[in-house]
């Protein structure tokens, strides 16, 4: 009996160590420039991206502006990503903030406030 249940826990951690590894296999990270400007744009972004399919998770550097986006990349890829962050109202790399999703920021947030 107790060579089946060792026989049996190793048959199921065998499955489970597979399944990690091909999740493991799907990540991809990419890094994005935006324009943001403040603790506002990081809350609005990293909670835009949250609602994003595929994303698994996402960090704002304020001071850098740069946006890190951890991804399975069988469900998006990196253009959705950056769509994504135009449709926000905001600049990704060299694609331009959507209009109508950068006049709906609030003025703290907007390029024109700058830095603070």
């Amino acid at each position: 009996m107790n060579k089946f249940k060792a026989l049996l826990f190793s048959i199921v951690l065998a499955f489970m160590s597979f399944g990690v590894q091909a999740q493991q296999g799907n990540k991809e990270t990419v890094k994005i420039k935006t324009s943001a400007v403040c603790d506002m744009c990081k809350a609005t972004l990293e909670k835009a991206m949250a609602y994003e399919k595929g994303v698994k998770s996402s960090s704002l550097d304020v001071k850098s502006k740069v946006l890190t986006v951890v991804f399975d990349s069988r469900k998006t890829n990196a253009a959705n990503i950056a769509k994504a962050v135009t449709e926000t109202g905001y600049d990704a790399d060299d694609k331009p903030a959507q209009e109508r999703a950068y006049n709906r920021l609030d003025d703290c947030c907007k390029k024109e406030a700058g830095d603070h």
